[in-house]
């Protein structure tokens, strides 16, 4: 039995996983007192984007849009992100059992990655496997779908176009859901993180990928560009949840980073 051990556990997110829970349940609680429409929270989601930085500055929004998993009851959960550290030709998959989390292990949902590297012709490249992007995600679906089962996918050079097909493929299962992960742009004082972020937040609210390339600096973009493909052929309904900067926290407005998180709704 292989597993995907943790990488960034301590870092990105603390490798405790009562600190994860008492972070999440303190986020869950402002949420609840301050939101304004309780509709969103009974939204059932097939597919979510969602930011991957330090969960001090990124995690309630990701949260916003991670607990929502809940009432999917899905049985896998399909992360996607870009690769950081490592230069990689398309996608890779995570060829382990299981995925190491502070909260207990996720299964690796074998014949899904058996049927991704068959049909797409996927690979497995090892080293882009210690990718926070997905990372960062996994603690809360251990959180959420406890006992949902894995696949995670890491992306390089990556065509839209085919990631989409790939995407569109995984929504055929409605026991399964997609997992986006981007930031928006990075390190731009405040009044132009907010109106370059406002690109992206556009395009996703239109479903309109076009307008991703008029400005939207999102590290993850092509993963975000596919879901846009996907979801408008599907027909799929997009909803913005949240957007926050990394000045929320620090105070820094000078040299921030954008978040956002959303959902699509539909079958």
């Amino acid at each position: 039995m292989s597993t995907r051990e943790t990488a960034v556990a301590g870092q990105f997110y603390p490798s405790d996983a009562n600190e994860i829970k008492a972070m999440l349940e303190h986020y869950n609680q402002i949420l609840e007192e301050h939101l304004q429409d309780e509709a969103i929270l009974h939204l059932r989601p097939r597919a979510v984007i969602v930011p991957h930085a330090g969960y001090v500055y990124s995690a309630f929004t990701a949260n916003v849009a991670m607990r929502l998993l809940k009432n999917s009851h899905a049985k896998c959960v399909v992360v996607i992100g870009p690769s950081h550290k490592v230069y990689l030709k398309g996608t890779s998959v995570s060829d382990y059992d299981s995925y190491a989390t502070p909260l207990g292990t996720l299964p690796i949902n074998r014949s899904l990655l058996t049927e991704l590297k068959e049909k797409f012709g996927l690979t497995f490249i090892p080293e882009a496997h210690h990718e926070h992007s997905t990372e960062v995600q996994m603690p809360f679906i251990k959180k959420y779908e406890e006992d949902a089962s894995i696949v995670e996918m890491v992306y390089g050079d990556e065509s839209p176009q085919r990631l989409a097909n790939i995407i569109e493929h995984l929504l055929d299962d409605p026991d399964t859901v997609v997992v986006i992960s981007t930031d928006l742009s990075h390190y731009h004082s405040i009044e132009k993180a907010n109106r370059l972020d406002s690109i992206c937040l556009d395009a996703v609210k239109n479903l309109d990928a076009s307008e991703l390339h008029q400005g939207c600096e999102a590290c993850g973009k092509i993963g975000v560009e596919a879901m846009l493909i996907a979801a408008k052929k599907r027909g799929l309904k997009s909803i913005l949840l949240d957007y926050s900067t990394s000045a929320d926290t620090s105070g820094d407005k000078s040299q921030v980073v954008g978040y956002m998180s959303a959902a699509f709704i539909g079958k």
